[in-house]
Parts: C-alpha cells; sequence; structure tokens
C-alpha cells in the first residue's frame, strides 16, 4: 500500500503531461483528422469494392446492407480511420523532434526524417502481419464457427469492412510501440525506472486493447497483443543495451 502511495503520484503527474502535450496539438489533430475524412470518403467506395473482389470473403458468406445511410456512414467511418492515422503519425513526428532537441542534436530534422522512415517500415511490416496472419484466419475462424452451429452467415457491410480495416488499424498502430518507447525515453518525456515499473500495466491495456479487435478466444487475443507486447520489450532492451536513456538502470 505505502509503494502504492508513492506511484501513483508520479503516474497521474505522466498522465497529466502525456494529457497536456496532446491537449497543446489538438488545433493540429483535429485539422488531420478532418483531412482524413475528407480524403477517406472520396476513395471509400474503391476501398470497399476492392475488399469485396479480391477473394477476403469466405465460402458461403453474404455481405449485405440492412439500412439505406449504411454506406454513407462507413465512408465517414473509413475517413475517420484515416484521420486517426495521420494524427498518430504527427505526434510521432512532434516526438522525434522534441527527441532530437532533449539530445541536443544539431539535426533535430534528421531525427525526424528517420523516425518517420521507421514508422512507415514499422506500420508496413504491421499491414503485412494483419493482411497476410490475423485477416484471413479470423475471417475463416468467426465463418465456420457461425456454420458449425448451423446458422446463416450473412455479414453487414459495415461490420466487414471495418473489421478488416480497424484489424490492421490496430497492427499499424500498434507495431509503432518501439518507436514510440524509444521517443518516450530519449526525449525524457518517461523515465526508464517509471516505465519498467508500469510494464505490467502497459502489458494489461495492450491486451484490452487486442481484445476490441478480435474474437474472444484466446487464440485470436495472443496473436494480436503479442507482437506490440514482444516489440515493447525488445524497445526497452535496446535502451538497456544502448544505455541511451538518461538512466538505464531496470
Amino acid at each position: 500500500m505505502d509503494d502504492e502511495l508513492v506511484i501513483n503520484p508520479e503516474i497521474r503527474d505522466l498522465f497529466k503531461q502525456i494529457s497536456e502535450h496532446i491537449r497543446s496539438r489538438m488545433k493540429l489533430i483535429v485539422a488531420l483528422f478532418i483531412l482524413g475524412i475528407a480524403i477517406g470518403i472520396p476513395i471509400s467506395h474503391r476501398v470497399v469494392d476492392w475488399l469485396l473482389g479480391i477473394g477476403l470473403v469466405p465460402d458461403d458468406v453474404n455481405i449485405i446492407v440492412l439500412t439505406p445511410v449504411e454506406f454513407i456512414m462507413l465512408q465517414v467511418r473509413i475517413g475517420a480511420w484515416l484521420g486517426a492515422g495521420l494524427a498518430v503519425l504527427a505526434l510521432i513526428i512532434d516526438g522525434a523532434w522534441k527527441s532530437g532537441l532533449a539530445q541536443k542534436s544539431p539535426k533535430p530534422a534528421l531525427t525526424v526524417i528517420v523516425s518517420v522512415i521507421v514508422a512507415v517500415i514499422l506500420g508496413g511490416v504491421g499491414i503485412i502481419y494483419s493482411w497476410n496472419l490475423l485477416t484471413p484466419m479470423l475471417l475463416d475462424y468467426l465463418a465456420n464457427d457461425a456454420q458449425a452451429a448451423g446458422l446463416s452467415t450473412e455479414w453487414r457491410l459495415s461490420s466487414f469492412v471495418g473489421f478488416i480495416i480497424s484489424l490492421c488499424l490496430a497492427c499499424v498502430i500498434g507495431f509503432q510501440a518501439p518507436l514510440i518507447t524509444h521517443l518516450s525515453l530519449k526525449s525524457g518525456a518517461v523515465d526508464r525506472p517509471t516505465m519498467v515499473a508500469y510494464r505490467r500495466h502497459i502489458w494489461f491495456i495492450t491486451f484490452v486493447l487486442g481484445a476490441a479487435f478480435s474474437p474472444p478466444d484466446p487464440l485470436s487475443l495472443f496473436l494480436v497483443s503479442l507482437p506490440i507486447i514482444l516489440l515493447f520489450e525488445a524497445a526497452l532492451l535496446w535502451d538497456k543495451i544502448t544505455g541511451e536513456s538518461t538512466d538505464a538502470s531496470a
């Protein structure tokens, strides 16, 4: 109990700093969110046509539309997902810039460029992982599970497309874990002892978010969450080996 009383103020201060930083960038986040909607709505029709035509729909599954406005709302959701991705990228760039300044780098822009390249690579790996393993496996699992129970499998268009895109987006964002961890430590936003002390909380949050994007069976949950946790731990290990943060003690 005494440890909790000592730790809780620290974590409250940490969340306060994060929330204040996000509020200071709120105009940029909102602008990028609106930009994502403006770009996403016009291209959503092609995205839906493409997803329906590449063989992702399992056998004996029909895709249906139940309400007149369902497709319109789906277009807005696709735009919102795109806007969320742009906002996350902007926060990574901002964190990279602050990291360069914190290290008194003569070229903080170089840190930004490297971070963006790494973010794109990690996002690409997340898409490959989601697209080639998670998406087909989970769609087949869901269809076969329902058909095994003797149920007719008719999926709503918004649920089908939303499931695929949200799963890809979750992997793209989740696979940024090592970069976000690295930038947080190097910029001094979070010190290593605090991050290590709350690693179990980070694991728990990762599993909760993984459960939101996968069926409730243990295999699916681990397939979504475990790579993100491993990448986070790899970033902590790299920081410990290189001793790049201000305090590398575990």
